[in-house]
């Protein structure tokens, strides 16, 4: 009776250890996508169309390393509209410190892009930059501002999902 007394009294407590305090989670909100489009709305990052960009890579600038490619994945909408989906992975550096309770964080990543100029033909490949800056307080950690080639292309509306469009 002792042992089964024990054993029901360490589990009780163990489930109660377990327990979370929904007021004590951080919503996290990295995800965001990228479209590259031109000044009529023509999809860019189309791999198969000829004047789209056919080859996207991103590499980390401020990695230990050169060459420190960074995932993403080149995703299709419904009505075959192509995006970059980046979750994660690039070096974040801390930016601004100065407010305990709301630091910011910045990435830089080169984007380099390939376009298709005929299905033979590549043009010289373009560079760009992407800088993203995240905010990270208690109760958030989210994508904040994102510039393109150092022109401010994106700054977070609250509740809303975190897309970016650039026009080249």
């Amino acid at each position: 009776m002792k042992k089964s007394f024990w054993g029901i009294f360490i589990t009780l407590l163990t489930l109660l250890s377990c327990r979370s305090d929904d007021e004590s989670l951080q919503k996290i909100d990295q995800i965001f996508n990228l479209y590259i489009k031109d000044s009529s709305g023509k999809d860019l990052l189309n791999p198969t169309k000829v004047g789209a960009y056919s080859g996207v890579s991103w590499n980390d600038e401020l990695a230990a390393t050169d060459i420190a490619n960074v995932n993403f994945s080149r995703k299709m909408l419904i009505d075959s509209t192509y995006y970059v989906e980046y979750t994660a992975g690039a070096t974040r550096q801390l930016y601004d410190d100065s407010d305990p309770e709301n630091k910011i964080y910045r990435s830089e990543i080169q984007v380099s892009l390939t376009k298709k100029l005929s299905d033979t033909q590549n043009a010289p490949v373009d560079i760009d930059t992407l800088e993203i800056y995240y905010r990270m307080n208690p109760s958030v950690f989210e994508v904040s501002k994102v510039y393109y080639n150092k022109v401010l292309k994106f700054s977070k509306t609250p509740d809303e999902p975190n897309v970016v469009t650039i026009i080249k």
